[in-house]
């Protein structure tokens, strides 16, 4: 199998995963309930200023606010569900719950969040103002408010966001496109574009009272409206990656390679399969070329103990499955390359 440069990162868990299983998933949901308390505050304050005003930019926020309060009570399922254990019909556990429900999340900021959005933009620009000159000070207290309440959420998961990138040396952006925990993943992302779309609610608010246009109100609400269906789209592909069996850190395999070939009992690696299983879990495969001189009887131990000592050393690794395998094997060979564009070196 190629081999990988990177340095050795056996202390630092990959992506995907939780080192230590449980306290991830503890702070993920305080994270969650955060920002769930925050969403049906704001959103309650958007809507009444909205109706009280008729401002389409703040109809659209509390649109924004209710899909991003449905969005939280999915992810609170999606980790309650992930959390159930491995039984007969479900081997390898439940922990792919949490990306489905994360997937849903995400098409929920997009159906009640984005088109409501567009629809209010088009409302207003291409229909008639109802806002009352006497309440537009109603709309700039409760951006305000808004941004307080929504700047808590969006701290709490800042917060967390920059503990798992340095635990694993890792930039936001690469985190945010292999995540370990979708829900992270999902409110921040929510958090940032419900900041930037009161930014953005505050300008047309404002443009409109200045130019008695409302124009600028239908243009505001268009914006909050692409803003969730960008957000809408990460998050998606993320959740997507996921679900169809994304491979673990790829610094992980290479740190599981050096680690078996350092093993008295094999004199190579052939192929290593990962995928993720859960937030907290990683399946692995391995293709093992062991030493001519061992026994069957040998065999079948050290299978088992790099089996124990594997899981001792990453304990991420929920099931491992060792398949003896030659290095001069044509089809396995053959197989490798297929997967990776490349053969295997040191062959």
């Amino acid at each position: 199998m190629a081999q990988d440069e990177t340095e050795h990162v056996q202390p630092q868990a990959p992506v995907g995963a939780q080192p230590d299983g449980g306290e991830g998933g503890g702070e993920s949901k305080v994270t969650v309930l955060l920002a769930l308390g925050a969403n049906i505050g704001v959103g309650v304050l958007k809507l009444a200023a909205g109706l009280l005003t008729g401002s389409g930019a703040l109809l659209s926020e509390a649109a924004h606010s209710a899909g991003d309060s449905t969005t939280e009570v999915l992810l609170l399922v999606a980790q309650k569900r992930s959390e159930k254990p491995a039984d007969r019909t479900h081997p390898f556990g439940y922990g792919k719950e949490r990306y489905f429900w994360s997937l849903m999340a995400a098409v929920a900021i997009f159906v009640s969040g984005a088109a409501f959005s567009f629809y209010e933009g088009l409302t207003t620009i291409f229909g008639s103002s109802e806002e009352s000159g006497t309440m537009l000070w109603i709309n700039y207290v409760v951006l305000a408010l808004a941004a307080v309440l929504e700047g808590t959420s969006f701290r709490q998961a800042a917060l967390q966001m920059r503990r798992e990138t340095r635990r694993l040396r890792l930039s936001v952006p690469a985190y945010l496109e292999r995540p370990r925990d979708p829900t992270v993943n999902s409110v921040l992302l929510e958090d940032s574009a419900a900041l930037i779309g009161l930014a953005i609610a505050a300008l047309g608010v404002a443009l409109h009272q200045i130019t008695g246009d409302s124009l600028y109100d239908g243009i505001a609400s268009m914006l909050i409206g692409c803003l969730l269906l960008g957000v809408s789209f990460v998050l998606t592909r993320a959740c997507k990656n996921l679900l169809v069996g994304q491979q673990a850190d790829p610094r992980l395999l290479a740190a599981i390679e050096r680690w078996l070939e350092d093993q008295p009992e094999v004199d190579d690696v052939v192929d290593l399969l990962t995928m993720m299983t859960g937030a907290d879990s990683i399946l692995l495969c391995a293709r093992v070329d062991f030493v001519d001189s061992v026994t069957a009887s040998e065999l079948e131990k050290a299978c088992v103990r790099l089996d124990r000592d594997l899981r001792k050393e990453w304990k991420m690794l929920d099931e491992i499955f060792i398949q003896p395998a030659s290095c001069a094997d044509e089809y396995m060979r053959e197989r490798v390359a297929e997967r990776y564009g490349e053969p295997m070196a040191d062959v």
